[in-house]
């Protein structure tokens, strides 16, 4: 059975209880990861305090970006994070943001010798991500003509590394979370700028959405969600 966190049940002021609130996200240090049974990271510490804060009981599940952008898509009271704020997206899901403001780049492998000035020469190599991250479809609208998909973000890091691939985006704080555990990968070049927060599903009410965007931008102001980006080792989200 997959791990699930649970908050305390808490009722709301008319004392009926609220409806749970289910998250889910991939895999993706230093934003969240498992340890044992237990979940980490930088994402998933902001939505354990802005729950708390908003009195709202919730679960979370990680899988596959691909599975976990569906299933907020698709199913009630789902939400998923985080989530690209992109055109496109926009009346798909109701949002909470920002968890984070990201800078995505392209890398190589260590040695590989890729060099570009911009992303029109990128275009020349084979780039990998993930089915249903927003990348992907940065990589087909920007026209990059060798694309390869995969299930999720650890599977094309090792097609980087095995060299399967030549590039692929990633954000600029998890390049450096993997270059001080000495994965060996160089930055190549800028690839794009985005606002990351909660996507959920149009079935979570307005009041729900409210609370949690409250709880968020409160999580701001006092200055607790830089200081989860320092804990793990991140600049504060500028």
């Amino acid at each position: 059975m997959r791990h699930l966190i649970f908050a305390a049940l808490l009722c709301l002021a008319s004392g009926a209880q609220a409806t749970d609130i289910s998250f889910t996200t991939e895999e993706y240090p230093p934003y969240s990861y498992r340890q044992g049974d237990q979940y980490f990271g930088i994402g998933v510490e902001q939505i354990q305090e802005l729950m708390k804060d908003a009195s709202l009981p919730y679960s979370m599940e990680m899988m596959p970006w691909a599975r976990a952008y569906a299933t907020a898509q698709t199913q009630s009271w789902h939400c998923v994070f985080a989530t690209a704020h992109i055109a496109e997206r926009d009346g798909l899901f109701k949002w909470v943001e920002p968890l984070l403001v990201d800078r995505n780049i392209l890398v190589s492998r260590r040695g590989a010798g890729i060099k570009v000035a911009n992303l029109e020469e990128a275009k020349r190599y084979t780039i990998g991500t993930q089915r249903g991250d927003y990348t992907a479809g940065l990589l087909k609208e920007k026209g990059f003509p060798k694309v390869d998909l995969a299930a999720d973000f650890n599977i094309t890091l090792k097609k980087l590394l095995s060299e399967r691939i030549e590039l692929m985006p990633m954000s600029q704080n998890v390049y450096t979370d993997l270059r001080k555990q000495g994965t060996p990968i160089d930055e190549v070049v800028l690839f794009s700028e985005q606002k990351l927060g909660i996507a959920c599903h149009k079935d979570v009410d307005d009041e729900t959405i409210g609370k949690m965007q409250k709880a968020l931008d409160k999580l701001i102001a006092d200055g607790r969600q830089d200081k989860i980006f320092v804990k793990y080792g991140m600049p504060p989200n500028r």
